[in-house]
């Protein structure tokens, strides 16, 4: 049995997507704590901004939310099933999770229109389903012009709507946004930021969303704000 599955399941409601109790992270024998006992529950369709300084936990605990990493100790639920424990940590990320990370991770050698196809080939869809998915996805976020771009031909805040949609392609029912905008300017931030509004408002999607500025984190419905592995406040917006 893994160490995160020592505590019981916590008690959540129905419409609960993640819930976590007691959840701790150590690195280097516990010489470096990035998680110190983290207690939360996030709701179908609610957009949360995890906020804090650089190095207060933010990213550690989404990259536990896609799986990426596992607890040191607690516990942490997807729905009903314990996220440490999946059996399947690939096929979670590939069917339940989008991502969205600072760096852009296209593959520079394919378009546009390939890029976002990559997901789909894992599953069963024809290519003809692939390449029509995917223009509807680029048309969805202002890129139908750019589809036979390669990324180098394409600016940054281009680049991140070309992963949104690569995100997207999945119909994966929840979004882990990490630091979206942190590589771009004031101008195509503000358009990224639009952009993950619209489509939560529009797919209901279960939106978590990482940053350091308090700014771009008053655009979520619910601000988790962290400080040196700690959740310090937790607030939705009226």
């Amino acid at each position: 049995m893994n160490a995160s599955t020592s505590l019981s399941k916590p008690a959540a409601r129905r419409d609960c997507v993640f819930a976590a109790a007691g959840l701790k992270k150590e690195y280097d024998e516990g010489q470096v704590q990035a998680l110190r006992g983290v207690d939360f529950q996030i709701m179908q369709g609610e957009f949360v901004a995890i906020i804090g300084p650089s190095g207060c936990g933010k990213s550690t605990l989404l990259q536990m939310l896609g799986a990426l990493d596992l607890p040191s100790s607690g516990s942490l639920y997807y729905r009903d099933e314990s996220v440490p424990d999946l059996k399947d940590p690939s096929g979670y990320r590939a069917q339940q999770i989008a991502f969205i990370f600072q760096a852009f991770h296209l593959l520079p050698t394919f378009t546009a229109l390939e890029n976002v196809q990559m997901p789909m080939l894992e599953a069963k869809w024809s290519r003809e389903e692939r390449v029509d998915r995917a223009r509807q996805l680029l048309k969805s976020v202002g890129m139908e012009h750019r589809m036979g771009h390669f990324p180098s031909k394409l600016s940054g805040g281009e680049r991140q709507r070309v992963a949104i949609a690569r995100s997207l392609a999945n119909r994966a029912p929840v979004l882990l946004a990490d630091e979206p905008t942190g590589n771009l300017d004031s101008e195509n931030a503000q358009l990224i930021l639009e952009l993950l509004v619209r489509l939560h408002q529009e797919q209901s999607m279960t939106v978590v969303m990482v940053t350091h500025d308090l700014e771009i984190a008053q655009k979520a419905s619910r601000i988790i704000a962290m400080k040196d592995g700690r959740i310090v406040s937790d607030s939705a917006k009226n």
